[in-house]
């Protein structure tokens, strides 16, 4: 890895506290520095790659929605319904083993 310098304008005082709090933090405010740098890239990189992960998702919602693969509300209220009477009698069974 090659190093790079990079050089920025920054009010003195906002320099000063930044050096003062990397003092306290045992860290010199480069080292401070290209932590929030990488930091900031890792955000960047992971966002993107959601954001076409979501993409993807939301395509591949829409062509089997227009594919006519859907679930009726009715169906969902249906799953629903079953799924939270198991979990309720699973929960029952639990606190009746437990006494």
């Amino acid at each position: 890895m090659t190093d790079a310098t990079f050089t920025f304008r920054v009010e003195e005082d906002l320099k000063q506290a930044f050096a003062s709090a990397a003092r306290s933090r045992d860290r010199s405010g480069a080292q401070l520095l290209r932590d929030f740098m990488r930091d900031f890239v890792r955000e960047q990189r992971e966002t993107a790659q959601y954001d076409v992960w979501f993409k993807a998702q939301v395509r591949a919602g829409l062509k089997a929605a227009d594919a006519g693969d859907v679930t009726s509300a009715k169906e969902v209220e249906a799953e629903a319904h079953a799924w939270r009477k198991r979990t309720l009698a699973a929960m029952n069974r639990k606190e009746r083993s437990s006494r």
